[in-house]
């Protein structure tokens, strides 16, 4: 009986696994030397500004007293019913003021108001932070989708008369300064026009109005921030325009794009595809950095309209010499730019390989 032999097959090949790519020892090091500076740069900046503050003029028990004799108290009075309500510890050297404040700080102790007598700073920061978070925010993701569409159009359109209106409107835009353009918007829609009631350009909500989730809530806040938006929206969009535009131009000149023109696809296809992604990239990067230096330049806005954030804040708590809020206030604004600052490095090398080569390898 014969049998058909058989021929011996191979064993199969093990299937090899490629192991996670591990967290490199260059990547950890870069992020350690950035999250360093970052801590070294935010304690430098609070502590200049815990002395430059106490060296204006007048201190907030001298402020306090000044409200009470116009209102009516004795100079005499006045004193002791300042040193005893308030109770500071202004006596003290000021470094004695600065250990104790640091040594607080690390605690994650802000202190407490001199003008509110007792109130956490931090329980103040978190009251008013979600309104500047909100216009800030708002704004700015109005501005940069205005500003991406715009500067695209005018990138092809280069030459037109849209892209000459879409550029000068940009220019000027950019050129115009907030509190400008915030105290024509008072004058002309407030006072000359009477458009909108000077009552609702200022504050962040109406008398009687309840926070909550409603639609009369919403409403109101609408209605109090469409002149503030209207004006960050404003200020800011020109340079978004400007930027893509340039961007935009620039990579049209790629060989990819003549191979997409040469292929026949449709401009909106190439613009979309092609240009409007590759264009875009380098600016997401620049929103991380502008989000912080927004969240510090609320305080014209803020001051001008009246709007209860942290800026309005801020301008009160400079006012009374409120030392507390003053460094909470300027510690988190400190902290938005840095950190910032941080995420846009960090964006930038996640969206550029060639940067990221770069920086964990230098």
């Amino acid at each position: 009986m014969s049998s058909t032999p058989t021929t011996p097959t191979a064993p199969a090949a093990p299937v090899a696994t490629v192991p996670p790519r591990p967290f490199s020892q260059s990547t950890l090091a870069f992020v350690l030397r950035r999250a360093a500076k970052a801590v070294i740069t935010i304690w430098l900046a609070v502590s200049l500004t815990f002395f430059l503050i106490r060296l204006m003029p007048g201190n907030p028990i001298d402020i306090f007293m000044e409200d009470l004799v116009r209102a009516g108290a004795s100079a005499e009075d006045a004193r002791n019913q300042a040193t005893m309500m308030m109770n500071l510890p202004l006596d003290q050297p000021v470094t004695t003021q600065y250990v104790n404040f640091i040594g607080n700080l690390l605690k994650g102790d802000l202190g407490t108001s001199y003008k509110a007598r007792g109130v956490p700073v931090s329980e103040i920061i978190a009251q008013r932070l979600p309104w500047t978070i909100f216009s800030v925010g708002t704004s700015l993701f109005v501005s940069f989708t205005l500003g991406i569409i715009l500067g695209t159009l005018a990138a092809f359109r280069r030459n037109t008369l849209i892209d000459y209106l879409i550029s000068n409107f940009a220019a000027v835009m950019e050129a115009l300064p907030q509190f400008t353009l915030a105290l024509l918007f008072v004058l002309m829609l407030g006072a000359v026009w009477k458009v909108i009631p000077i009552s609702q350009m200022r504050g962040a909500l109406s008398p009687g109005i309840e926070i909550g989730f409603t639609a009369e809530f919403f409403g109101d806040v609408l209605s109090h921030l469409r002149v503030p938006l209207a004006v960050y929206v404003l200020t800011s969009v020109g340079g978004w325009i400007l930027a893509m535009r340039a961007n935009t131009i620039n990579a049209l000149g790629e060989d990819y794009v003549t191979v997409a023109k040469a292929r026949g696809l449709k401009d909106s296809r190439i613009m979309m595809a092609y240009v409007g992604r590759n264009a875009s990239l380098p600016l997401f990067t620049r929103l991380a950095i502008v989000i912080g230096f927004s969240m510090g330049g609320s305080l014209i806005i803020e001051s001008i309209f009246k709007y209860r954030g942290l800026g309005w804040e801020a301008v009160l708590a400079l006012g009374a010499r409120d030392y507390p809020v003053m460094q909470g206030i300027f510690l988190v604004t400190t902290a938005a730019v840095v950190v910032s600052g941080v995420i846009a490095d960090f964006l930038y090398g996640y969206l550029d390989p060639r940067v990221r080569i770069a920086t964990t390898n230098g």
